[in-house]
């Protein structure tokens, strides 16, 4: 069976299909009782107006185009569906992508994105060069999630990682932990201020600080803790590592035990984000916990803003991180 259009819902209501397209488009032009038949037959066909092109004939558009940089990472179906409920509330419709953290295929993402001509765009942690979303930024309002920017026509929504890494740390260092070691998110943004944030934490307790280079993936995290095996003896190895995220975490702990090494008697781990692979019982995961819900909420409410608002400044949004103890920290063996 073929899409039913608009002029089906014109013969089907017995009125033209310019008072079809009024109907649909919310015109007050439009007589109650005519409006009640339109809406029936488009009930009775299974008819829905196609959001592009009605997009186009109004020169508005209510598409969000949202692109996510990992489909397999958990804190990004929570922040979608912080950005779900907001934009339902404001009249929006989502359309999501993916470019799998590959700077090409974010490009021909974002394309495909903006050929919705969507009312603006939100990225999801990207990977892609900085010109490629000013370039993005001159056709619609962006809003970068978990990446920061200067740009005056771009707005921000980000947690504080310098605070979430020092709560990690100062917990780990009130059990008694010296020996803490930072595996990284490599070149993912966010990695940076929690980088520091390690970095200032150790200083500040007065500890040597150790970062291993690694990714927010489950493998990199795996691969980090045998590259530290190689160069710690059993006696000296690090007694708490805090890692770049969840996954990461989660990845480390299979690598722990897989060496003989027990969570957390003989090793400490903290990830970052809370997802809900942490929560899961038999993981258990201490985290550090950045409102997912919110940061959606807030980057939908961001574009809404410019949309219909008509802010011109940028926002730089930045919410507060939180520390969930769960089983997979305690104190170190004497």
């Amino acid at each position: 069976m073929t899409r039913p259009t608009m002029e089906d819902v014109a013969a089907q209501a017995g009125v033209s299909r310019a008072l079809v397209s009024l109907v649909m488009r919310g015109s007050p032009k439009v007589s109650e009782h005519r409006r009640r038949a339109v809406l029936q037959a488009a009930k009775d066909l299974g008819y829905q107006p196609h959001a592009m092109a009605r997009s186009l004939a109004s020169r508005t558009s209510n598409i969000v185009g949202v692109m996510v940089s990992d489909l397999r990472n958990a804190f990004f179906a929570d922040v979608v569906e912080g950005m779900d409920t907001a934009a339902q509330q404001a009249g929006l419709e989502l359309i999501l992508n993916t470019g799998r953290r590959s700077a090409a295929r974010e490009r021909t993402a974002l394309d495909s994105l903006q050929a919705f001509r969507p009312g603006g765009v939100i990225l999801l942690s990207p990977v892609l060069p900085a010109a490629a979303i000013r370039e993005a930024a001159y056709q619609c309002p962006v809003v970068l999630v978990s990446r920061s920017s200067t740009v005056a026509n771009i707005d921000t929504v980000n947690d504080d990682g310098e605070v979430g890494v020092a709560l990690a740390v100062d917990h780990l260092v009130a059990l008694g932990h010296r020996r803490i070691v930072h595996f990284d998110g490599g070149a993912a943004f966010s990695a940076t201020p929690r980088r520091k944030g390690y970095l200032a934490a150790m200083d500040g307790h007065g500890l040597e600080p150790m970062v291993i280079p690694s990714e927010h993936t489950d493998a990199a995290g795996m691969a980090a803790v045998r590259k530290l095996l190689k160069v710690f003896s059993p006696g000296h190895f690090p007694t708490a590592l805090v890692c770049g995220n969840d996954f990461n975490a989660v990845g480390a702990m299979s690598a722990l035990e897989e060496a003989g090494l027990r969570v957390p008697q003989d090793v400490s781990i903290v990830g970052y984000d809370n997802t809900s692979l942490a929560a899961l019982r038999h993981v258990a995961l201490t985290t550090i916990d950045q409102p997912r819900i919110d940061i959606g909420r807030l980057a939908v409410e961001a574009l809404v803003e410019r949309l219909r608002d008509g802010r011109t400044e940028p926002v730089r949004r930045r919410v507060q991180p939180s520390l969930v103890v769960r089983a997979t920290t305690a104190a170190p063996r004497s």
